[in-house]
């Protein structure tokens, strides 16, 4: 028999231990394979981090034409008022049609790149273009997408040589019709928001001179190479003294027959030269997440802004300096009358469809479009008091609009979606907040709430119409084209 103090026994016990050792270790590693199977991802990441380069083999003068011809196609959409996010997308299904998987695109507001990743043994490609023009001319944006379509539609495609010339031919063609026209849709446009106030018709008329004499202005100005602010600033000067004018005549006995509210010629002028397309651009570039691209233009709309705000204030000031009687009607716009403001957005629409160069075969539909956002909006108001509720409101059903007429006539949506909501710029609180501002001796605390009341009235129309494109987007769908050019496009900001 062995003792308890053997080397026999001893021998045993670490032959035990070692047994036990060994035993837990494998239950520790089965538990963290379990562990680790439970939350460990298995498949490819979701993001991709880059685009793989596989374009080794890809001549170099094929190339060069495939981004040359996407440099133009996104220089011209980004120069008409597209999104970033719609031109990147845009510009990434051009460059896959071609065989081009590898293009990297980046856009901040003046400039567009596109670079080509060849591969390790072949000199890259990068291509900048500055963005100089910036105009609003849907005719030519139209012609873009269609010419965007048959490149990647399901057919033979296009070869790159006739993309380009059909291009080419795009961008150079003249407008559909001449300047005087949409000097008179700028006529239009004030006229129309002079009849949703329901108010006179000389006051309709001095309204539609005043645009006209503001679009005389800008553009002479503009051939001058002056800057925009100062041409905006300009513009509202010379509106603003048109109502000072009235006033005047009033207050020395000269009664205008109809001219009982000369403050709407003020608002007019602060409608037709409010920038509404850079605000909502603004905004759908911020919620797609360029917020570069976001900013540069949110600083464009408030310089532009600052402005015409600085032309106002100058001849008001002046005014009241002078003690001439200039006064706010403080019930122009809380209680317009829905026939009135029905007609007053009809014409808005056929305005800003003119002064934008849409066809004229889509006047009547923007005029229509316009029409039912309004309408929207005036039953929406009594249930929606709240600052910018019943504007975002009306701004869904706007964006809604706007994408289903880009699906279904190719029409651009920026242009329908801004149609329906020009009508509902705030310009009477920007006129009472200016009006209070050099009014009163406390200007600030005075022209705050009206001011909060605009600032909230452009942010509801602009968040409301962006919202109502995304979820008309994912309602109705897009092809598969479409789908993974706006997957690359968010992974390539």
């Amino acid at each position: 028999m062995h003792g308890a103090n053997s080397p026999y026994s001893e021998s045993v016990t670490d032959s035990t231990n070692e047994r036990r050792d060994v035993l837990r270790n494998r239950v520790s590693r089965s538990i963290s394979k379990l562990a680790g199977g439970a939350i460990r991802g298995l498949d490819a990441p979701t993001q991709v981090i880059s685009v793989v380069a596989g374009d080794d083999q890809m001549p170099q003068r094929h190339a060069r034409l495939v981004i040359d011809l996407c440099l133009r196609a996104g220089e011209a959409m980004l120069a008409t008022g597209a999104s970033a996010a719609d031109v990147v997308a845009t510009v990434l299904r051009v460059s896959n049609a071609y065989g081009i998987s590898a293009m990297h695109v980046d856009i901040t507001f003046t400039s567009i790149t596109v670079s080509i990743h060849r591969g390790m043994n072949e000199d890259p490609i990068s291509v900048m273009r500055i963005v100089k023009v910036r105009t609003t001319d849907y005719s030519r944006l139209q012609d873009v997408y269609l010419l965007i379509d048959d490149i990647t539609g399901p057919g033979d495609t296009v070869s790159v040589e006739e993309a380009r010339e059909r291009l080419t031919s795009i961008l150079t063609s003249p407008h559909p019709y001449r300047r005087w026209v949409v000097a008179a849709g700028k006529a239009v446009l004030a006229a129309g928001v002079v009849v949703m106030f329901d108010v006179s018709f000389v006051l309709v008329l001095v309204a539609a001179a005043s645009a006209i004499l503001s679009d005389i202005i800008t553009r002479q100005l503009g051939k001058l190479l002056v800057p925009a602010f100062f041409a905006q600033m300009a513009a509202a000067m010379a509106t603003t003294s048109i109502a000072v004018f009235i006033f005047w005549l009033r207050s020395v006995g000269i009664e205008l027959p109809g001219s009982n509210s000369p403050t709407v010629i003020v608002i007019a002028g602060i409608i037709t030269l409010l920038s509404g397309v850079g605000l909502t651009a603004s905004a759908r570039d911020a919620i797609d997440g360029y917020y570069v691209t976001a900013t540069a233009r949110g600083m464009e709309v408030l310089m532009l802004t600052l402005g015409l705000a600085v032309g106002i204030s100058i001849v008001l000031g002046a005014a009241l300096r002078m003690g001439l009687p200039v006064a706010v009607g403080t019930s122009l716009g809380d209680d317009i009358r829905l026939v009135p403001g029905v007609v007053g957005s009809a014409l808005i629409g056929v305005g800003f469809a003119l002064t934008s160069y849409v066809r004229l075969r889509y006047v009547a539909l923007m005029a229509t479009v316009a029409s039912l956002v309004f309408t929207v909006y005036w039953f929406v108001l009594p249930l929606a008091s709240q600052p910018g509720l019943a504007p975002g409101i009306a701004g869904v059903v706007a964006g809604v609009i706007g994408y289903l007429t880009y699906r279904w006539l190719k029409v651009p949506e920026s242009a329908m979606t801004m149609a329906g909501l020009i009508s509902l710029i705030p310009g009477l609180a920007v006129y009472r907040s200016l009006y209070a501002f050099m009014d009163s001796e406390y200007g600030v605390t005075e022209a705050l709430p009206a001011m909060v009341i605009a600032l909230a009235t452009g942010i509801g129309l602009a968040a409301g119409s962006t919202i109502g494109g995304f979820a008309a987007r994912r309602t109705f769908g897009l092809d598969r084209s479409d789908m993974l050019a706006g997957q690359r496009a968010r992974g390539a900001r």
